[in-house]
């Protein structure tokens, strides 16, 4: 095994180090906030659901650090004889089902977790709820919290969906309050310990929404660079709950012509636009012989540019490419007309009032898995996620949107590049995108669509190179992914409304 180290809450800016063996109760390790207060988990809820459902439909597979070169591991367990198995949670005992079994009823604990990615956009990873204290925990890979190519940021925007489909939210949206996962983890990305566990608030659901069109234009002052403009912007979505809005470019001139140029340089224009700027006239650049003109009605942001060109690249007499070609005295000219726009800027927008009504905890409406810990290698283990993607040769096996399952044992494996010695392998053609987070469940029950979650897809990986996925692999669970559960399952979250 590897060393027993601090374990931290941490998904941004680390928990505090606290010195816990496994296993151990992890009292006083503290959680990182995601949205803490109901005002900024209304704002997350706001930026799902705003605008026509647009980013929660138009969210796509999370897909960082997915497919792994996978290596089999000869030892036959990551655990030693004093590390006892053993399972937390309200699941019970209960006749675990086979791959056998005619008919699987998926679990209504799976879902999705929606977050907005380093590259700023929507996207989803797979997830499950599991029991806790509150009934308020989801859990999850470590790369769908915790932001690796920013490093040390948690992913904004967070929110549980269970049984979501094509925008549909069943059970309500649960939007992620506070956040744990192991310090190996965030300190030293190291693979072993990619898993994380969320507190989430009450569900809400989305009764209506009002608009306040008399708000059209939220605010009036008139920024001079876009920087300031994006600072306000940001400070407003701060203070207002569902406000929904744009950065628009306003001229610095109220003159006729092209407007709303983002730039303050020196723009050509084409000479048909320029003329009804100015009095400058298409004769007037024959006259010149090099140098600038500018117009004294308009200023030192209109003008004609001249300058010598040779031979080759004098085209003739007459407009060419918006600009105008002539000769003077044995020489061959180019006149460029341009003009000089100084932009400002303006927000516009609306409100968006959102009505939102509380469902309840997270448990008590889709249940919770419990947990298993430092099980034996070649354990058998349904698989639950929403793959989606295409294999490397191409084939398109999934699309991500309804939920889907794989039955296996367990093997040792090993994912250098991510820094992980004591993984567990299972046989299964998900592929990587989308199946990040997707739940291994011991002693799965097809009766209760209950068991024990003992790991979490942390990657997927083509072992035969045939290139066809073959195998996804997760952290091993051990008493020290126990304490981590046990540090964020005691955690009240509340309700949003």
């Amino acid at each position: 095994m590897k060393r027993t180290l601090a374990l931290g809450g941490a998904v941004a800016g680390m928990l505090a180090t606290a010195a816990i063996s496994a296993p151990a109760h992890a009292d006083s390790v503290p959680a990182v906030n995601l949205a803490n207060t109901n005002f900024a988990a209304k704002q997350v809820v706001q930026y799902w659901i705003g605008e026509a459902k647009a980013n929660l439909v138009n969210a796509t597979p999370y897909a960082v650090e997915t497919t792994l070169d996978v290596r089999g591991v000869k030892s036959t367990s990551p655990v030693s004889a004093s590390d006892k198995p053993g399972t937390v949670g309200s699941s019970g005992d209960q006749k675990a089902a086979t791959a056998k079994t005619k008919n699987i009823n998926l679990p209504r604990t799976l879902g999705k977790v929606f977050f907005t990615g380093a590259d700023g956009k929507p996207h989803w990873c797979s997830a499950t709820s599991v029991q806790g204290q509150y009934k308020n925990l989801v859990a999850t890979a470590g790369h769908c919290v915790y932001d690796t190519k920013s490093n040390k940021e948690t992913l904004n925007n967070w929110i549980f969906v269970p049984g979501y489909y094509q925008g549909k939210t069943p059970w309500g949206l649960y939007v992620g309050k506070t956040a744990y996962t192991h310090s190996d983890y965030t300190v030293y990305e190291d693979g072993d310990r990619d898993y994380a566990f969320v507190t989430v608030y009450n569900g809400v659901q989305v009764e209506g929404k009002t608009v306040d069109k008399v708000r059209n234009w939220v605010d009036k002052r008139v920024f001079n660079s876009k920087a300031e403009a994006e600072k306000a912007k940001a400070d407003l979505e701060t203070k207002e709950t569902g406000w929904s809005g744009e950065i628009v470019t306003v001229p610095g001139h109220q003159l006729a012509g092209p407007r709303s140029r983002e730039t303050t340089e020196a723009t050509a224009v084409s000479i048909e636009k320029f003329s009804q700027l100015t009095d400058i006239s298409i004769a007037d650049a024959g006259k010149l012989a090099t140098g600038e003109k500018r117009d004294r009605n308009l200023g030192k942001n209109y003008g004609v540019k001249v300058e010598r060109v040779s031979k080759r690249q004098y085209p003739g007499d007459g407009v060419r490419d918006g600009a105008y070609y002539f000769t003077k005295d044995n020489g061959w000219y180019k006149a460029t007309y341009w003009v000089k726009y100084t932009v400002r800027y303006k927000l516009r927008g609306h409100i968006v009032d959102l009505k939102l009504k509380d469902v309840g905890s997270l448990g008590s409406n889709v249940g919770g898995q419990g947990i298993a810990y430092n099980q034996k290698i070649g354990t058998a283990v349904f698989m639950f996620g929403y793959p989606s993607g295409s294999h490397p040769d191409g084939n398109h096996a999934f699309t991500g949107k309804t939920l889907k399952w794989s039955y296996g044992k367990t093997f040792k494996a090993a994912a250098p590049a991510v820094k992980a010695e004591e993984l567990m392998g299972l046989k299964s053609s998900f592929t990587g995108e989308g199946s990040l987070g997707s739940a291994w469940l011991y002693r799965y029950s097809n009766a209760k669509r209950l068991g024990y979650l003992m790991g979490v897809t942390s990657g997927v990986s083509d072992t035969t190179g045939n290139n066809r996925i073959d195998t996804s692999v997760s952290p091993y669970f051990d008493g020290e992914t126990l304490a981590v559960y046990k540090a964020a399952e005691k955690n009240w979250s509340g309700k949003i409304v």
